[in-house]
């Protein structure tokens, strides 16, 4: 039976440096789902023409810089993710075949086989944050997945959290301790056992 093998990671984009190439919708779509959840991430975005929305998102993060102009080599430079986006296969496998001779790791805009990682959909309440991935297979069905789970997770989730934060603060013991008791805590919010 085939399953996902992706090993999920959250980054912090604000301590990376990351390279968009393509200033159309695809890439308006890239630096909005970066921006979206990253709102200080470092980000450079080049494209031969960047178009207005781009520009207008842009100019409401100081942390990214639009250049305008075809791409260069040295663009890949101080890099350590790299987006594509500019709609152009031929161009996306030179600067894939550029970007891992540096070892960065790139995401090609709906091309799985170019990619290193995917973008899946993302779900944040406060500090709860869910990625959903479908290895590549079909961002929509990820998105229907985001969309039910946005519906049925509580926006006063971070309360729970904070609350959370707390109790494990004032435990004391060693970690086997913690866990037990935090899953004792747990245990009636997955409880499925009906109620008497």
């Amino acid at each position: 039976m085939e399953r996902n093998n992706l090993f999920p990671v959250f980054l912090k984009l604000e301590a990376l440096e990351t390279l968009i190439v393509g200033g159309g919708p695809v890439g308006l779509e890239k630096l909005n789902a970066i921006l979206k959840n990253s709102p200080k991430a470092r980000v450079t975005l080049v494209a031969r023409h960047i178009q207005q929305p781009v520009r207008e998102l842009a100019a409401t993060h100081p942390t990214v810089t639009l250049i305008e102009r075809n791409f260069k080599l040295w663009d890949l430079w101080k890099k350590d993710l790299v987006l594509l986006a500019a709609n152009n296969r031929a161009l996306h496998e030179t600067i894939v075949t550029f970007a891992r001779n540096r070892n960065l790791l790139v995401n090609v805009a709906d091309t799985p086989d170019l990619c290193d990682f995917y973008m899946g959909s993302v779900v944040t309440r406060g500090n709860l944050k869910i990625g959903v991935s479908t290895n590549g297979k079909s961002p929509t069905i990820s998105k229907r997945i985001r969309e039910y789970l946005e519906e049925a997770i509580p926006e006063d989730t971070d309360e729970l959290l904070d609350n959370m934060s707390r109790i494990r603060d004032q435990l004391k013991g060693d970690l086997s301790y913690k866990m037990k008791e935090l899953n004792r805590i747990t245990a009636s919010m997955v409880d499925t056992k009906p109620k008497p």
